[in-house]
């Protein structure tokens, strides 16, 4: 190691036209003679497959086919009935693992037909259209409920219950709504504010008002709340990061990857962002490789991204895996932070990561007692989010491995209220499942207001 430099983090590190190009929609919509073609592709199985497969269970034959035949809002209209955060679903979802997976022509032709992008496709249609509001409300039903988050989890439970007569309220901490379509997720897979765009869309429904910069800090609220409504739904994801836990975390240059991801949503002049010229990322997930690629875009010259376990055991995709390498970044397993170690130049900065070669024996990490530094500017620690709120606790919630216990409903231990996404115990940490999660709320509430 020779970390003899000092820190090298400056902004402006490329020209107006690469940040632009180099943020610009990492996957375009399909043109419509493109959709048309893939849509043919599509064999529209009964008992189909995908459809099974999609946690909202979107009815994927019937929106294909309906594209095939030039009805783009009927397609739309099959899509956003099972999710009505269908357009963010078709740029985030892991399609590879879950409708395409299966999909008849993967198992054929080891090419499934390409169901994410056909789904962006007629939804960007209804979007861009003279009218793209495809429902509408049931009679006020005189029932007021609550939601805390507006995440994907409390904005498909808002707008699910808008639509069946109920009058809503969603109470959010950040200053938009949201949560990580907003905040959390790589610029380059969301371009041109389509997280807002969608929010908009959903609140033009009507029956739902957003209370943004709102935050459930003590039990008084809560109880308050709970007077207020006749239900509550919280979908408030995982508000806090788990720490590395070792020796220089404290230093210049090391960041929770969620805060760059975020700081990177909210900044309009990229050219602004201060980048380290050679960046470690730690961490095997999504979030990870967001960091981690959107970093190179940025300008930085070497980004390492770095796991303590095999690829297999990597939460990120192969695909996302794959996307990171063909960016630039350096993937490297088998090795554990051990220590933050500082510039020797600048000893408040960080200068570079030591970690623990790992090997497993007897199915336990353990350490080879080898030991591997990078040198790094910056450091991004993207390991994980956990509840970390001692009020849920206190307020009389049944916690399971630190997330709220709920039925399959998403009923909680607390009568008349709900919960789902990120925050309920048991998930997948995703996008559209949090969708499935705040729809199948919506309805059991829906159910126990009007049986009551």
């Amino acid at each position: 190691m020779t970390n003899s430099l000092a820190p090298d983090v400056r902004a402006a590190r490329l020209s107006a036209a690469d940040y632009a190009q180099r943020f610009a929609d990492a996957t375009p919509r399909l043109t419509p003679p493109q959709a048309v073609l893939e849509a043919e592709r599509c064999l529209y199985c009964f008992d189909a497959p995908c459809a099974t497969a999609c946690p909202t269970h979107i009815d994927v034959p019937s929106f294909i086919r309906r594209i095939s035949d030039g009805n783009l809002r009927g397609s739309a209209k099959a899509i956003l009935e099972a999710n009505p955060l269908g357009g963010m679903c078709a740029r985030v979802c892991p399609t590879e693992n879950l409708c395409e997976a299966v999909c008849v022509r993967q198992t054929q032709e080891g090419k499934p037909v390409a169901i994410g992008r056909l789904q962006r496709f007629a939804v960007d249609a209804l979007m861009d259209s003279a009218k793209p509001q495809l429902f509408s409300r049931a009679p006020f039903t005189g029932k007021k409920i609550g939601v805390i988050g507006a995440g994907p989890a409390g904005l498909a439970c808002a707008h699910s219950l808008a639509k069946l007569g109920h009058e809503v309220t969603i109470f959010d901490a950040r200053p938009k709504a949201g949560g990580l379509n907003e905040y959390g997720l790589a610029s380059y897979k969301t371009p041109d504010q389509f997280a807002q765009a969608e929010v908009r869309w959903l609140l033009s429904l009507g029956g739902i008002s957003i209370r943004t910069g709102w935050k459930l800090e003590t039990a008084e609220q809560f109880e308050a709340l709970r007077r207020e409504h006749d239900a509550l739904f919280l979908g408030m994801g995982l508000p806090n990061t788990h720490q590395l836990g070792v020796p220089g975390e404290h230093l210049g240059g090391v960041q929770d990857a969620i805060d760059f991801i975020a700081t990177l949503r909210q900044t309009e002049n990229l050219a602004t962002l201060p980048m380290g010229r050679r960046v470690v990322v730690i961490g095997g997930g999504m979030t990870a490789v967001d960091a981690a690629v959107q970093a190179k875009l940025l300008g930085a010259q070497d980004v390492h991204m770095v796991y303590r376990r095999g690829p297999q055991a990597m939460s990120a995709s192969k695909v996302e895996q794959e996307w990171a390498q063909t960016n630039g970044v350096t993937l490297h397993h088998w090795l554990a932070p051990q220590e933050i170690v500082a510039n020797r130049v600048e000893s408040s900065h960080v200068g570079a990561v030591r970690f623990a070669r790992q090997s497993l024996v007897d199915g336990k990490l353990t350490s080879t007692g080898q030991t591997e530094y990078l040198e790094a500017d910056m450091v991004f620690k993207a390991i994980g989010q956990h509840l970390g709120n001692p009020l849920l606790t206190q307020v009389g919630f049944a916690l399971e491995d630190g997330r709220i216990a709920t039925d399959a409903a998403g009923q909680t231990s607390l009568p008349g209220v709900w919960a789902g996404g990120d925050c309920r115990a048991g998930g997948l940490d995703l996008t559209v499942e949090a969708v499935a999660h705040g729809m199948q709320s919506a309805q059991a509430i829906h159910t126990h207001l009007m049986n009551s």
